[in-house]
């Protein structure tokens, strides 16, 4: 953390916090409620603003090790999509979460909020070559699964395969994965669904596939 910015509220309800970021020698700058909300782009800020490094890091560093369980975006421009994603990589106990191709950064405001804390939990990593992250997949072990409503096999029909280490590739809520990146993955699969609900949003149907492999992984 380079610098801090609160409001005189958020400073008297968090003590401990600005008393840390002085005691660390990071500058702390009291502001109004006019310019929290300025600066952190939402209509009820809660009054602390810090300025940070980006946490992104290098695809052979985020999936270093032997990772079981990995998110990839490609494409994903809604933010909220993708800190929630995020969110739900993490909760699942995914290894890393990679934002593959012309997918927003993850540094979005809207997605540092969405994803409520996890960007700092999990590597994050991003490269504007889907190919070159799908191939760093592979490289580290992974099998590469993409999701798609309109996918021959659903996640009942594929248990079994759900148990080996698993890149799955999620694409945009309005246009889903390229033609390209479906032939270029090892199997693609849908969620299936059960009532007369058409689709699915991408964030729910990330945790519902996220899920399904960590249920499978750690039972076996």
């Amino acid at each position: 953390m380079h610098e801090l910015f609160v409001t005189v509220a958020a400073a008297e309800r968090n003590p401990e916090l600005v008393a840390d970021a002085e005691d660390r020698g990071v500058p702390v700058s009291v502001i109004t409620d006019k310019a929290a909300a300025g600066l952190s782009e939402t209509v009820t800020p809660q009054g602390v603003v810090a300025v940070c490094d980006l946490l992104d890091q290098p695809l052979a560093t985020a999936l270093d090790g032997t990772p079981r369980l990995v998110a990839v975006l490609v494409g994903v421009t809604d933010p909220g999509n993708a800190g929630t994603v995020t969110r739900v990589a993490d909760a699942a106990g995914a290894d890393a979460v990679l934002f593959a191709g012309d997918t927003v950064d993850p540094h979005n405001g809207k997605a540092v909020r969405a994803s409520t804390g996890s960007l700092f939990h999990l590597p994050i990593a991003r490269d504007r070559s889907v190919e070159a992250v799908l191939d760093a997949c592979r490289a580290a072990g992974l099998r590469l699964i993409a999701a798609d409503g309109y996918a021959p096999v659903d996640l009942d029909e594929a248990e079994d395969e759900l148990v080996r280490p698993t890149a799955w590739v999620f694409g945009s809520e309005a246009h889903g994965l390229p033609d390209a990146v479906l032939a270029a993955t090892d199997a693609v699969m849908r969620v299936p669904l059960y009532g007369r609900a058409e689709s699915l949003n991408l964030a729910t149907a990330a945790a519902v596939c996220l899920y399904a492999s960590a249920r499978v992984q750690r039972r076996r």
